[in-house]
């Protein structure tokens, strides 16, 4: 595929290992950063995850594809800012939620040109620091409402993804949010619930260190995500998550029914009921 010059705005986390792949597959000829943060943008430098680092303006009018990798509030504000100022480059985003963001492009002159992505891969950490090398090999990337967006510029994306070893979903916007809800956002939101429930009730700091077990610790592990990241993720979502945080509220009440009632068999049936996702996850 031809090399282009990739503009990145936001270059933390996600748009951190996407410049590393772009990079490493030598899909980019040269690698602009945008970034709002300072320390940020230094890190990046220092870390050789950019080329340079431009104002916004002058990332647009030296990039053939643009990349918007920011939380999804800003994401909304700022993607029909960037559609105004393109002449015939790429906008690619790589958010978390797309429904909002579908729709209030529905009606922008440029709309074409751009392409709702979400790759499936991300970690507890956050900032250009975080990049880590072979982020989203064998991974899942979702491409909403491909329909919308000029041929030229879907294939190259798809193109993109395929070499920096994604699978490529399609689906519609509302369709991935629904997903989206069912299979991330309620882990993290059980996630925060539930670091939240123990630093209320373990007072003892290094009791919770020293007892921790590798099963507390792998279902804790995304209470270390970033706010800025997530809240708006859950906003943006909100009916989806909504759905999903009251059908989970509704099965824990089912356990604690059963813990009031010591009913062991009716426990025994809860637990084989959730073992049956061993067929579906490995």
């Amino acid at each position: 595929m031809e090399r282009k010059r990739i503009a990145i705005i936001g270059v933390g986390l996600i748009g951190g290992s996407l410049a590393i792949q772009l990079h490493e597959k030598k899909i980019s000829s040269r690698l602009i950063g945008v970034e709002s943060n300072k320390k940020h943008a230094q890190k990046a430098l220092e870390l050789e995850l950019v080329d340079e680092i431009m104002s916004l303006d002058d990332a647009i009018n030296n990039s053939d594809v643009i990349v918007l990798a920011i939380p999804v509030d800003k994401m909304v504000a700022l993607l029909p800012e960037v559609l105004n100022k393109i002449d015939q480059q790429i906008i690619i985003d790589l958010g978390s939620a797309k429904a909002q963001l579908i729709t209030a492009l529905k009606d922008h002159p440029k709309r074409k040109r751009y392409v709702a992505t979400h790759p499936m891969w991300g970690t507890e950490y956050s900032g250009p620091q975080a990049a880590v090398k072979g982020a989203f090999e064998n991974k899942a990337v979702i491409i909403c409402n491909a329909d919308e967006s000029d041929a030229d510029a879907l294939e190259w994306t798809k193109a993109m993804y395929r070499k920096i070893g994604m699978h490529l979903l399609e689906m519609d916007a509302a369709d991935h949010d629904l997903h989206a809800a069912y299979v991330s956002h309620i882990s993290h939101i059980t996630s925060f619930a539930l670091a939240n429930t123990v630093l209320e009730k373990e007072k003892e700091d290094q009791a919770i260190f020293e007892l921790a077990s590798a099963g507390f610790e792998s279902t804790v592990r995304l209470a270390k995500s970033n706010p800025a990241m997530w809240a708006p993720i859950f906003l943006q979502n909100r009916e989806n998550v909504l759905d999903v945080l009251n059908e989970h509220i509704a099965q824990l009440l089912r356990f604690k029914e059963s813990i009031e009632k010591k009913d062991e068999k009716n426990l025994q049936k809860l637990i084989e009921e959730a073992n049956k996702i061993k067929k579906i996850i490995k």
